[in-house]
């Protein structure tokens, strides 16, 4: 497939809807986790022109940094540290409308106001997460969940 997304404007369900095949296109065939993970981060900025879209892979007892869009993030969680620590500890995905009002939120950067965090879950064991962030409040909602669950169970790990 080539390398151009076509972006698509309409709802948020249709925006979905069109980048999932493209998606599917761009890591079809490509074995290599860290390739398909960065253009996955890539295309998630690219259509939602979101704050920041990336991924942390567990290793060992912690979250560790993976390919993403934005501005520079918090190389290293604890599990059930933060948004992207709790939803690993829970294994399920999160929604939070404002980062301020979650306990122990971990503040990579001032400008994040909302985060959607997904788990990336095989035979049972998260092996990481989908984290993405918004500078506006209630950015995210049950219709970016149902199709970012449907992005992670794409990726082969």
């Amino acid at each position: 497939m080539a390398e151009d997304l076509k972006v698509t404007n309409g709802t948020k369900a249709e925006q979905y809807i069109s980048l999932i095949p493209q998606i599917k296109g761009l890591i079809d065939g490509e074995p290599d986790l860290i390739a398909n993970l960065a253009n996955i981060a890539g295309a998630l900025k690219e259509q939602f022109n979101w704050f920041w879209v990336g991924f942390y892979l567990v290793k060992e007892d912690q979250l560790v940094l993976g390919p993403f869009q934005g501005p520079i993030a918090c190389t290293r969680i604890r599990k059930g540290k933060g948004v992207c620590g709790a939803s690993w500890e829970q294994a399920q995905t999160l929604i939070v409308p404002d980062v301020e009002a979650f306990p122990g939120h971990i503040a990579c950067s001032s400008l994040s106001r909302s985060e959607i965090v997904v788990p990336i879950i095989r035979d049972g064991v998260v092996k990481g997460v989908l984290d993405v962030d918004s500078e506006h409040l209630a950015q995210f909602d049950e219709t970016d969940q149902l199709y970012l669950e449907q992005i992670v169970a794409l990726i082969s790990m």
